[in-house]
Formats: C-alpha cells, sequence, structure tokens
C-alpha cells in the first residue's frame, strides 16, 4: 500500500489581488494564470504521483461547494471543512490529524492551492523524493532558488549535505527567516546558501503531530479529543467545540520556525506564489511591449503601450501608457501603478473600515 498524501490548503482570501479575488471567489478558485482556476491546476498537476483518494483539501465552509465542483475526482470525504478560519497552523494539524486516523503511516505533503507552479513534471519528482527523505524522520521544505532578493518571502538557509534522493540533493536546514529587510535580503543572495520558503512541507502524521505536542500543547491536546470522533456521528459537533478554543497562527510560527530534523530540497520548479497584480508578469505569456493580458475577451487595442496588464471581460483599449495595471470588474474599475500593487491591500483595509464591505 502507498502512504503518500497530498494536503492541499485551499483557505485564505488573496486580498492583494482585489478586485478579482473576493470574499466569495478567492484567489485559489480564479483562473489566474493558466485556463482553469489555481485550485484545479494544483489538483491536477498532482497526476499521476498522487490519484484522487490520496488528495486531501483542507478548506473553509464558504468555499467547500466550489472546491468541489472544481475537482468531483476527489472523494467528498476527502474535504475536510474548517468551521472558519484560525490559520494555516490549525488547519494543518486538523487535516494530518484526519488523514493519520484513517492511515497511521501516512507521509503528508503540505501544498498550497493558489500558487503557479511551470515545471510540473520536477515538482511531481521532487514530492516523490521528499516523501522517501521523510521517512527517516525528517521534516521536508522545498526551497526554491531565489532569482533576486525579494524582501516579499520567508528564507531558508541551508547547511550540510545530508545525501543525494532521486538525483535531488538534500540539506539539513538551519532554519528560516521571516521576510528581511533588502540588506539582508541582498546579503542571503550573495551568500548563496539561502532559498525562499515555498510554504510546501513534507513529513510522517505521526512525526508532524509530535512537532505540534511539543511546540502547541494546547493545540494538540484539542486536535487529539478530536481525532477519535473521526468518521463517526460525533465528529462535527466535537469540531465545532475544539475550534472555538483552538489559537489562531501559521503553521511557520506554529512548529516550522522550531522544528528538529529539517531539512531542505533547493528546487527550481517555476514557482511563483502569484501575491500580488505585479507577480503576474513574470508567469503570463506577455507580447512584445512586456503587455499582459486576461479575461473573457479577446479583443483589445493598444496603442503605444508598454509593460501593462489588462484583466477585463471586455474591449480594452490602451493608448499612450506604460508599467499600469488595469482591472476591470463588474462594479469596480481599479488602475494601479505596476510598482504600487502591494498597496492594494490598503484599499481593501480602506472598504472595510468605511463598512464599504459589498465591494469586498
Amino acid at each position: 500500500m502507498n502512504h503518500n498524501y497530498a494536503m492541499i490548503m485551499a483557505g485564505g482570501g488573496g486580498t492583494r489581488l482585489w478586485p478579482m479575488s473576493r470574499a466569495d471567489m478567492p484567489k485559489q478558485l480564479l483562473p489566474l494564470v493558466e485556463d482553469h482556476s489555481m485550485f484545479r491546476v494544483s489538483v491536477e498537476r498532482l497526476a499521476p504521483l498522487f490519484p484522487p483518494e490520496r488528495i486531501y483539501i483542507v478548506a473553509g465552509r464558504n468555499h467547500v461547494e466550489k472546491l468541489r465542483a472544481d475537482a468531483p475526482s476527489i472523494p467528498a470525504q476527502n474535504f475536510i471543512v474548517e468551521p472558519y478560519g484560525r490559520d494555516s497552523g490549525p488547519a494543518a494539524a486538523l487535516g494530518i490529524a484526519v488523514i493519520q486516523k484513517r492511515d497511521p503511516q501516512a507521509v503528508v505533503a503540505i501544498l498550497t492551492a493558489d500558487h503557479h507552479i511551470a515545471h510540473k513534471e520536477m515538482f511531481r519528482n521532487v514530492l516523490g523524493a521528499a516523501s522517501k527523505l521523510a521517512r527517516h524522520g525528517h521534516i521536508v521544505t522545498l526551497g526554491i532558488s531565489p532569482s533576486l532578493p525579494s524582501t516579499a518571502f520567508g528564507y531558508i538557509r541551508r547547511g550540510q549535505a545530508i545525501k543525494k534522493v532521486d538525483d535531488f540533493q538534500c540539506y539539513e536546514s538551519l532554519g528560516f527567516t521571516e521576510k528581511p529587510d533588502t540588506v539582508k535580503a541582498i546579503s542571503f543572495i550573495r551568500s548563496g546558501e539561502y532559498s525562499w520558503n515555498s510554504g510546501m512541507f513534507i513529513w510522517t502524521a505521526e512525526r508532524a503531530m509530535s512537532e505540534f505536542a511539543r511546540q502547541q500543547p494546547k493545540m494538540h491536546e484539542l486536535i487529539m479529543r478530536l481525532q477519535p470522533t473521526v468518521d463517526t456521528p460525533d465528529y462535527d459537533a466535537t469540531l465545532d467545540e475544539i475550534w472555538a478554543e483552538i489559537p489562531r497562527i501559521s503553521i511557520d510560527f506554529a512548529v516550522m520556525e522550531g522544528a528538529q530534523n529539517m531539512a531542505v530540497i533547493p528546487v527550481d520548479i517555476g514557482w511563483s506564489d502569484v501575491g500580488s497584480w505585479d507577480a503576474l508578469f513574470d508567469v503570463l505569456d506577455l507580447d512584445d511591449s512586456g503587455n499582459g493580458f486576461k479575461g473573457a475577451s479577446e479583443d483589445r487595442i493598444t496603442v503605444d503601450t508598454k509593460n501593462t496588464l489588462v484583466y477585463s471581460d471586455k474591449l480594452t483599449v490602451t493608448i499612450g501608457i506604460e508599467n499600469l495595471v488595469i482591472v476591470d470588474t463588474q462594479d469596480v474599475l481599479m488602475i494601479c501603478h505596476k510598482e504600487r500593487t502591494q498597496d492594494v491591500k490598503k484599499v481593501v483595509t480602506m472598504l472595510r473600515e468605511t463598512d464599504n464591505t459589498n465591494y469586498l
């Protein structure tokens, strides 16, 4: 029996991609890069390494029906539903607890629903190698080969080589550094010892639960109260009961920054977290003038337009502009300088503060 599982974390709001990404249609449900939603692409690129019965989805109640419709091959019981968002730490603990109850020998790859990966076969190959390494007690993370000194990502420092697995060199991890300033990021790149933190982790379910028990004893106690009820009539009521007490914390802060016996596999898989509108320039096919286009309509007219992204379902005409992001939805038109796309989160905050939540 194959005991390798993929667990896709499908929560999150993607507020930096507003006004396309909304509470009822977040980033992972949008066709931002390919023709299908990012979630569906995330599921499909796992085949044939993981068959549908060994793919699990952790998601919120508000989105689970849309996710099921996007991935009908995945069994209904493999959708693990959070009562409401408590960040990635509790989501991971919940998902692993369910998988472990059903298969105590499980090796679980925690993956994302809203990242772009260009080199899909290499991605599957490195996941296979990481699963083998995890069986020897390591917590394995995929380190992304950095292309620039970004301050938007966390970094992982690699130490001594452990061994080669399936042509992938594995190293001990010397720890995580949260998003650094520019000076520190430049020094990381120059050292050649650092990778970006992809947020993807591979470990046995047993090892994962031991880390939660050591570092997050309250969360572990609550999850262990729930685990015996998996696949019984008491599960839903117990989940609601423990979720009200569970702390809100990311998986990085909950266990990864203090985890023992960490390993990193640096790899270039053509990865992007597509975390903001300007990140789409790196993954879309651009024309000779550096322009990118997304939307239902293929009608567009550009005159003297450079380095501009247009996301629109209608004919859009641009004349004499450059370095802009133009996003046209049914109720919002956003025009933003390419270098200011991180400020979209400020707009979302302003809309919340002024009770204009109908736009969110």
